[in-house]
């Protein structure tokens, strides 16, 4: 049965200071990330134990948990290669296709940063802002998930996702959400956005 595993950070702990401090990302990344990755590979071996014996209602039961723990796994995947430290390009200007896109969709960088900031501080409690891509109507959409669903629960391919859990923030921005969303911007890894929004077309 396949393992998952942490995905290597493409930078060190402290690469997106003064944005996101060290001690924010080295708890972020081994303590929170690891823990999605062991209870998604738990809740998976219940479930092929499950499965062997057909034990529906187990495997039934199982899924919240694969949901929730596979869903922290496969965002956090995306969140830290979304990123990048200002010397390798954090918070560049979309180029190609993907500014061309958010034009179109957005009619310019600003009004998309303003939406998407705006959806991302407004979610109750804990969970995602999201710029994604709709395939069926070859357009980009800004979305927001509650918790750790994933944006593919809404039938969109992510591109940008901002992680609004507290312990995202907190110990750097205390309560203040809106300061930590805003500055992100600075640090945005446009070049990764437009890879996979270049894939998802």
């Amino acid at each position: 049965m396949t393992k998952y595993e942490l995905p290597k950070l493409p930078y060190d702990f402290g690469a997106l200071e003064p944005v996101i401090s060290g001690q924010i990302m080295e708890l972020h990344y081994t303590k929170h990330h690891q823990t999605y990755v062991n209870k998604l590979n738990e809740a998976l071996e219940k479930y092929h134990e499950a499965e062997k014996k057909k034990e529906i209602a187990e495997m039934i039961a199982l899924q919240s948990a694969i949901k929730f723990n596979g869903g922290g796994h496969v965002n956090h995947s995306i969140f830290w290669t979304n990123l990048a430290p200002v010397s390798k390009g954090g918070g560049d200007h979309p180029k190609g296709e993907l500014a061309k896109a958010i034009k179109e969709n957005f009619g310019s960088l600003d009004e998309l940063i303003e939406k998407l900031s705006a959806k991302s501080v407004a979610i109750q409690g804990s969970g995602w802002g999201w710029l994604g891509y709709d395939k069926s109507k070859s357009e980009l959409v800004i979305a927001t998930c509650a918790n750790q669903d994933p944006l593919s629960t809404l039938g969109y391919v992510p591109l940008l996702g901002i992680d609004v859990w507290e312990h995202a923030y907190y110990l750097q921005y205390k309560n203040v959400r809106a300061d930590y969303v805003k500055n992100i911007w600075k640090i945005v890894n446009w070049h990764n956005v437009e890879e996979r929004f270049l894939r998802a077309q």
